[in-house]
């Protein structure tokens, strides 16, 4: 029995989505399992996964059932980060019967977006384990999951890039635009004392702008291997530099081969797909 609360998740974050998504999914309530299941039932079940995966989200499933009802027993079989291969156990559950096909689906839902992140994520980062670049996720997540999803890139062995316009700096092309060049953009934000400032580059003579500027740190985006070697050569690891756009499981390793500090993945969360998980009932009261 595996039963503890993962120090990088905010509970009270983590407490407002579940009752949004309780709320999302069930209305008023579960007009089915009220009229066919008498209350008193009990049942017993296990989640299982149904194909290789990476978990992350256990303990948020176990905290949905649980915060819908305090009658529900949660144990989980295995912890967030660990690869799993199909038909393992990853939690038993027991309780009131309605109240565990009421909750069921919200629980599932979560857990599956959750883990198929940290499957994915996984992926990129076993395909550059023999390398020296560090795998980064973005802020390209679902509206008000990114505490989970960044959760879930860190449970796959990824590092987190911004959680918010708060938490860093980068001065990307628009900004740019409007500030009139790179020069005055890092000027701006030095002249703010803002710290660890990070300057979005298109091209070497950008790369050479944000150096003399005194940036430090160098964003390459959308360039080719070629040029992201040159930028690398450029800086000559005066300031570390990340690189973005392109980057999928076919190039990942050619772009890390450049050089480059890190690299930046915005697919871990906006395009994985959710893995297989079922919950199966097993005993009946």
């Amino acid at each position: 029995m595996i039963n503890f609360w993962p120090s990088e998740l905010n509970t009270k974050i983590v407490d407002q989505i579940i009752d949004i998504a309780l709320e999302e999914d069930i209305g008023h309530g579960d007009l089915t399992s009220k009229a066919v299941i008498t209350p008193a039932t009990i049942f017993t079940g296990a989640m299982s996964a149904r194909e290789e995966m990476v978990c992350a989200g256990l303990p948020i499933a176990g905290r949905i059932f649980t915060r819908y009802s305090k009658d529900i027993i949660w144990e989980a079989d295995v912890i967030d980060g660990e690869k799993v291969a199909g038909n393992t156990t990853l939690a038993r559950i027991s309780g009131p019967a309605i109240d565990l096909l009421t909750a069921e689906r919200t629980a599932i839902n979560i857990l599956q977006y959750l883990s198929g992140i940290a499957t994915l994520t996984r992926e990129y980062v076993e395909a550059i384990s023999d390398m020296d670049t560090v795998l980064l996720d973005t802020r390209k997540t679902t509206p008000v999951y990114r505490h989970l999803a960044k959760y879930a890139t860190r449970m796959g062995g990824a590092t987190n890039h911004r959680m918010s316009l708060d938490d860093g700096v980068l001065i990307k092309d628009n900004h740019i635009a409007v500030a009139g060049n790179i020069t005055e953009a890092v000027r701006r934000a030095q002249k703010a004392k803002l710290k660890k400032i990070e300057v979005e580059c298109d091209n070497l003579d950008q790369v050479k702008d944000a150096l003399k500027a005194g940036a430090d740190m160098i964003l390459l985006d959308n360039m080719t291997a070629n040029q992201m070697k040159e930028a690398v050569e450029l800086v000559n690891g005066k300031i570390p530099t990340e690189a973005s756009g392109d980057i999928d499981i076919d190039t990942i390793r050619t772009k890390a081969a450049t050089g480059v500090t890190y690299l930046s993945v915005g697919r871990l969360t906006h395009s994985a797909p959710a893995v297989n998980i079922g919950l199966d009932w097993s005993h009946r009261v």
